[in-house]
């Protein structure tokens, strides 16, 4: 674990959930102590508390309850000065059209609606994590994968980033055609795995969000105190 210095700026970090859950989703329990171990800072808090305007950087965690207040959280996300994943891919994948803009872009798609069982494929900092399907864990083929990176580069493409910008993104892919994109925040299916690759998975996030702050100028060591 990396340890606190008093000597050296530490971003503070707030990862965002819902107001009916600003502790976050219970799949999501371990991500403060993942980003501890990297030398992180980071609590929970509403994506509409006040408070979490002030933070250096925000991590959208956020479910899927803010689509009832659709128009109110795309005019906060454009007052959050670090927000991940970053605004222009958030407002883009809540877009109804995305899919359609993924297959003007040559990435194999269904029609949305379509009723499917996909596989949930996971990307942090743009490259591949772990996949699931139902309550399980699963080994895609490489085939597979491509198709969700292919999704993951025309959606990076479309915000005018690069995927390692990408913080996370899950792409849902039945068959060879991508049923679902969502880097706005997405579950990430961590209780689907087994305590190792669950540690390992979410080490991986953690060392994700630390190349964003090194990114973004906001690393331990971008900001050395007098």
């Amino acid at each position: 674990m990396k340890l606190a210095r008093p000597d050296v700026f530490h971003p503070r970090i707030v990862l965002a959930g819902s107001p009916q859950h600003p502790g976050g989703a219970a799949d999501d329990a371990g991500l403060v102590t993942a980003l501890r171990r990297r030398g992180l800072h980071a609590r929970w808090s509403s994506w509409d508390d006040p408070e979490t305007a002030r933070a250096d950087l925000v991590i959208l965690r956020v479910g899927r309850e803010y689509a009832r207040r659709a128009d109110e959280f795309l005019a906060w996300t454009t007052r959050m000065g670090n927000l991940l994943n970053p605004r222009p891919a958030v407002a883009w994948n809540l877009a109804a059209r995305y899919l359609d803009d993924l297959a003007a872009a040559g990435v194999p798609t269904l029609p949305a609606g379509t009723s499917a069982d996909p596989v949930a494929l996971t990307f942090f900092g743009g490259e591949q994590s772990h996949a699931f399907t139902g309550a399980h864990a699963v080994e895609p083929e490489f085939e597979v994968w491509d198709v969700g990176h292919a999704a993951l580069a025309a959606a990076a493409e479309r915000a005018g980033i690069v995927t390692s910008e990408l913080l996370y993104a899950r792409v849902d892919v039945d068959g060879d055609r991508v049923a679902r994109l969502d880097v706005v925040a997405p579950p990430l299916g961590w209780r689907r795995l087994d305590p190792a690759a669950r540690e390992s998975a979410q080490r991986r996030f953690a060392v994700a969000v630390e190349s964003a702050c090194e990114r973004l100028g906001l690393g331990p060591f971008s900001h050395r105190g007098p």
